[in-house]
């Protein structure tokens, strides 16, 4: 093993018996040869099931909806992204020409994507325990941050990132209606999610304002909120 990747290891806290499941891990489908989706698929898998079993022994009091606000902020790109940059995992990517010169080793989804994929071959090369433990090391930080009181996030994104931890698409608004004279007006938008099978509605004197009461609609609608959280 080459020391840089030995130095990888320090930083995981987790030296590989397979070193190839490693390299895989490190791999991004720009570069030739087999890549490191399925592993990146795999330890999605297992990163959504560690921080979800961690929060539901976290917060007992906690409602569904809660808890599947606080995963998703464990889980979403930019958290993993950031874990990422703490590794230097950049500096370890193997990446096509192309991704290079575009500097895909600091791209954000490239770096998520990596870091679950490492999570994927750690669970391959050791047991599910081993990896619980890494991804409760690394997240550490990110735990002692939560709480069930979060008033800083509006409802469209609380809604994206509910959408987000379960992999479905983000949600569409459309401009349905707009009243009123023009110093004066009403918008009235209709949000779609893919999870609900009615658009969910809002109005406000601004589009922006419309779309955050279509968004807190769809959430209480998803039973991810019940309008008193």
């Amino acid at each position: 093993m080459s020391a840089t990747l030995a130095q990888l290891e320090r930083k995981l806290g987790y030296t590989f018996k397979d070193q190839e499941l490693m390299l895989l891990a490190l791999t991004h489908r720009s570069y030739a040869g087999r890549n490191n989706e399925r592993l990146e698929f795999l330890g999605d898998a297992i990163l959504n099931f560690v921080a979800g079993e961690a929060l539901f022994e976290r917060f007992p009091q906690a409602r569904e909806g809660q808890l599947s606000r606080l995963r998703a902020r464990l889980v979403k790109g930019e958290t993993l992204a950031r874990l990422a940059r703490g590794f230097d995992l950049g500096d370890y990517l193997r990446l096509g020409s192309g991704e290079l010169k575009s500097g895909g080793f600091r791209r954000e989804s490239i770096l998520a994507d990596a870091l679950e994929a490492l999570i994927g071959a750690i669970y391959q090369d050791a047991d599910m325990q081993t990896a619980r433990e890494r991804v409760l090391a690394w997240l550490t930080d990110e735990f002692d941050g939560l709480t069930l009181v979060d008033t800083n996030k509006d409802p469209k994104t609380r809604l994206q990132e509910f959408l987000q931890s379960r992999s479905c698409d983000l949600p569409r608004y459309e401009v349905v209606d707009i009243q009123g004279e023009p110093h004066c007006r009403t918008f009235f938008v209709e949000c779609e999610v893919v999870l609900l099978n009615n658009k969910s509605r809002g109005q406000g004197v601004s589009r922006r304002i419309a779309e955050q009461v279509a968004a807190a609609a769809a959430l209480i609608a998803l039973g991810v909120e019940n309008g008193n959280d």
